[in-house]
């Protein structure tokens, strides 16, 4: 129903920025909500950020608050990932996901998203 491919991860040092970019097909995604998720240890996937439908309601993990900033474009069908000022530890592969159907509020649960990208990898050297 819903096909999803990220793009502009790469390699880059410290303190560097990349700007990752997720582009929807199938079915449109405006009125979902989409969210960023990275593998952690000791869990799957570990939240990183999501945005509302509208793209109204943003919301970032602790680790990434104040450095990520997630949008969305609903006429392209597109969600994006801006990462600035990258530490080593942020190194991962970085899926996108949509939820796949109406959602009453935020969620950081990879259980709560349908829909999966295959990710693109981002390595940050110190």
């Amino acid at each position: 129903q819903v096909q999803l491919v990220e793009s502009g991860g790469g390699l880059v040092q410290a303190g560097g920025s990349l700007r990752l970019s997720c582009a929807a097909s199938g079915r449109t995604v405006s009125a979902y909500a989409m969210g960023w998720f990275r593998p952690a240890p000791g869990k799957e996937r570990e939240f990183v950020a999501s945005i509302s439908w509208s793209g109204g309601s943003t919301y970032h993990a602790d680790s990434v608050k104040g450095r990520f900033t997630i949008s969305r474009d609903n006429v392209k069908n597109a969600v994006f990932l801006q990462m600035n000022d990258l530490k080593p530890e942020d190194t991962a592969v970085y899926y996108c996901a949509v939820r796949g159907g109406y959602a009453s509020s935020w969620s950081s649960s990879p259980l709560e998203y349908d829909y999966w990208g295959q990710g693109t990898q981002v390595t940050v050297s110190s």
